[in-house]
Parts: C-alpha cells; structure tokens; sequence
C-alpha cells in the first residue's frame, strides 16, 4: 500500500469509529484526491455548424477526446445553426445527449427568452427536462446608464427567483464589453455584481475578459462563492487576439483552478471559438493537472 493510500484509508477508518475529529488537519488534506474536481466540459456553440445536423456524431467525438458534460445553446432562443435541434423536447434532446456519452448541466439563454414570464415558464420546463442545475443568460445587462444596468440586474433577479423556485441557479455570463464598456471609470461587471442578488444569480465568467486585461482569478477571490461555472480561452503570447491550447497561451491555470474553489465553481467548460481544432489539446491539459 503506498503512501497516500495508507493516509485515505486511514481517514475512512477513523470516520467509521467516530475519531474523524481527532485526525490532524495536515493529515485529512493529504487523504483527499488532488487535482480538478470538475466534469471536464465544452460550450456547443463551438460546433455550432456541425451539432446541429449531427448532434450524436459531433458529442461523440468530443467524448472520445475525454470531455464528459457539454453547455447547450437554448435552440429556440439561439435557431441559426441551432434550429434544427428545436424540434425535440428538454427530455428528448437530455436522451441524445446521454446516448452520445455527455452529461449536460448548464444551457445558455437568450435575454429575449427569459425576460418574459410566459417564455420564462416554458424555457423552465424545458431545462427542467434536459436535467440541467444551471439556466445561464448569455447577455443582456450591459446599458448605457446605471440606472439602467440596475434596471436590468432587478430584473435578472427577478429571473433568477423563478430559475431558484424550480430547483436550478440562474447564471449571468459576461463578453469584453461588459469590462470594456465603463461607467463612470469603472467597468460595468462590477456594477453587475453589485446589484445583482448573489442568493439568486450567480456569475460564469468568460476566460477571454484576460485580453481585456481582466483575469478570472483575480474576480474569483475578490468576490468568493458568487461564481458557478467558466469559459475557457486561452491567447498567444504574442498576439492576445488568437486562440491556443491551453497552457500554452497567456492564463495562468494552475492560478486560475486554485482559484476556482474560491470563487465557487462547480462547471468548467472549454470554449475555443475560433479554432475548435485545439479543443482536444486543451482537454488534454486540463487533464494533466
């Protein structure tokens, strides 16, 4: 038995006899699995011209590269490339997904389709049935005035009353804008985060705001337990505007994971947008670690 077998094993004895409280802490962190305790994930947007007309052969191909949960785009509130995907049922769409090796937890919305209560209603129930814990609207709060950001964060929270009711956590998911686009110096984001209600919202937070000059981490520690899941890009060096695998781009991940249990993430899902052929590499880093 090697070391840290011994150290797992030792800490499941103790628990069974009632003397867990008497083991050192040192001792309880080394028994724990090290690593990233999170379904390595994607956002289908990624494959938006694929997944549409060969959603099973495209989730399998990406199973096959180790990812285990995939992020839908909401196909009524996305059509496009998504259109032919709006003829099945939360339940319906949850089987393929499920058939093709996929978990599927988290699903982006249009601020279109959740503002309204009537089409709030129906989109509950559709991600209801495709089983998922988090409704994430993919914009929508960026203004050209506070009080208009406030405005639309009351109603965000409003949404986020009716996601919590039904069982799931609404999610706001940020672009560059909403940390380029400033208010009275300061970037919009943080303007979100301070009126929207963290017990009702919660934030994903896209990796691509470090080319803004914005990192994930630095957001994760400074506001603790209000994010659930995040984007991940990573930038060349020498250009910040194109794409790489990760780890060998500009994030500091190691950092960033670390991080990452502060901020509260539970979902990590790998968005490569304009080279989906590094979406294997990245799943293979993230492995790594």
């Amino acid at each position: 038995m090697n070391r840290r077998s011994f150290l797992g094993n030792a800490a499941a004895g103790l628990a069974a006899t009632g003397f867990l409280t008497s083991i050192p802490d040192a001792l309880l962190a080394m028994s724990k699995r090290k690593g990233i305790d999170m379904p390595l994930g994607f956002q289908s947007y990624v494959f938006r011209d694929v997944i549409g007309q060969k959603p099973e052969e495209t989730m399998k191909r990406l199973a096959g590269y180790g990812y285990q949960n995939i992020e839908w785009c909401s196909p009524k509130g996305y059509q496009g490339d998504f259109a032919p995907l709006a003829k099945y049922s939360g339940k319906e769409l949850k089987k393929i997904t499920n058939d093709s090796g996929l978990e599927t937890t988290s699903c982006h919305f249009t601020w279109k389709e959740i503002t309204d209560d009537a089409s709030l209603a129906e989109r509950i129930e559709f991600a209801n049935q495709l089983g998922l814990k988090n409704m994430v609207c993919s914009g929508g709060l960026m203004a050209k005035t506070e009080d208009e950001v406030k405005k639309r964060c009351d109603q965000m929270n409003h949404v986020g009353e009716m996601v919590k009711k039904s069982g799931m956590i609404a999610g706001y998911h940020n672009h560059n804008g909403e940390f380029d686009e400033k208010l009275n110096g300061h970037p919009q984001y943080d303007l979100m985060l301070e009126h929207l209600d963290p017990s009702v919202v919660k934030m994903q937070f896209q990796v691509a705001a470090i080319t803004s000059g914005y990192k994930a981490q630095d957001y994760f520690r400074k506001f603790p337990g209000r994010f659930i899941s995040a984007h991940l890009q990573d930038y060349s060096p020498a250009d910040h505007k194109k794409e790489v695998t990760m780890g060998t781009g500009i994030v500091d991940w190691p950092d960033f994971f670390a991080a990452a249990k502060v901020g509260g993430l539970s979902y990590i899902f790998v968005e490569m947008e304009s080279d989906p052929t590094v979406m294997q590499g990245c799943a293979n880093y993230i492995k790594s670690l």
